[in-house]
């Protein structure tokens, strides 16, 4: 379902404004990010599915059908964090396609708060993987997809990356000083009109992604496009022109962590950037200059890690017992 050209496209359409209209729809698009567009999408479809078992409508939807879906949903054991943006996408799909939305409901409303006091509405955060992880998660071999993985972790962490951002690295950004290298995030979540930033990766002593992404990319043969790619056959293997997926970057921490004895389940891509965070805040790392790396607007996100990395820190219990 293409909501931008719904919201567009008029009930008889005159032949000269085919074309603009068709890429004003284009534009009206771009507005979301891709991972944003296919996330309502999927939540919109399983919506419209619970729907049509119901013989209800989902587009327009009314407010009974949606508390019903909560409901059902909650029931389910999805978390509230999941139904809110379940909510999400059928409000934006509505508005795109001119109706009134339901999720302004009050009953709507009220169901969904009563379904936050009964099961909770605290995300659940993955388990940082701190520098101390990370240096032995990356201690990998000399194949293909070891030393991809190897430059994945390493990068990812010296960086804080997150996933969207890791895969979507071109050669093109990525520039060699003598400090390290000069990465430029063309657009990211808090950025999604692409102005661009540049984060600084230092040289490692330990483990240095710098050296990691090198020997990759020689290895691979890798000298413009994605920096990032699959690599199909275990033993013969070969890198395809394929970029990896978001998702691919989470299964490496996740194999990564398993190999080290660690729960797979506790870790997923977002560990390498909540590593870095809490690695640097337990340096003592000023809050300003962590976000320059990060690139967060608001330093709230931020105080969430200080409290976790310090909360030993002049413990007020401290030689009590």
């Amino acid at each position: 379902m293409d909501t931008a050209l719904t919201v567009l496209e008029p009930l008889a359409l005159p032949a000269e404004l085919t074309a603009p209209l068709k890429l004003a729809a284009d534009f009206a698009k771009a507005s979301k990010a891709p991972a944003t567009q296919a996330a309502y999408g999927s939540d919109f479809r399983i919506f419209a599915a619970w729907c049509r078992d119901r013989c209800l409508s989902a587009l327009p939807a009314t407010a009974a059908a949606l508390c019903g879906f909560l409901a059902d949903e909650a029931a389910a054991g999805k978390r509230a964090s999941t139904l809110g943006r379940r909510l999400a996408a059928i409000r934006y799909f509505h508005r795109a396609a001119g109706y009134d939305t339901p999720t302004g409901d009050e009953k709507v409303k009220a169901v969904l708060s009563g379904i936050r006091r009964t099961i909770g509405a605290a995300p659940v955060r993955k388990k940082a993987a701190t520098a101390d992880i990370t240096i032995a998660m990356a201690a990998t071999g000399t194949s293909l997809r070891e030393l991809r993985d190897r430059a994945v972790l390493l990068l990812g962490f010296a960086g804080a990356f997150r996933r969207s951002e890791l895969v979507a690295l071109d050669v093109a950004d990525i520039e060699h000083v003598p400090e390290g290298l000069l990465i430029t995030i063309r657009r990211s979540k808090t950025d999604q009109e692409g102005q661009g930033r540049k984060v600084a990766i230092p040289r490692g002593e330990i483990a240095c992604p710098v050296a990691a992404l090198k020997a990759w990319l020689e290895a691979a043969g890798i000298t413009e496009g994605a920096v990032f790619r699959r690599v199909f056959n275990k033993r013969n293997q070969r890198v395809s022109a394929a970029r990896l997926g978001a998702c691919n970057v989470a299964a490496i921490v996740k194999v990564a962590a398993r190999k080290l004895g660690l729960d797979p389940i506790a870790f997923a891509g977002h560990s390498l950037r909540a590593g870095f965070v809490t690695s640097a805040v337990k340096r003592g790392a000023n809050l300003l200059k962590i976000t320059d790396v990060t690139g967060h607007r608001s330093l709230e996100m931020l105080k969430t890690y200080s409290r976790d990395a310090e909360a030993f820190v002049g413990h007020a219990g401290a030689g009590l017992l």
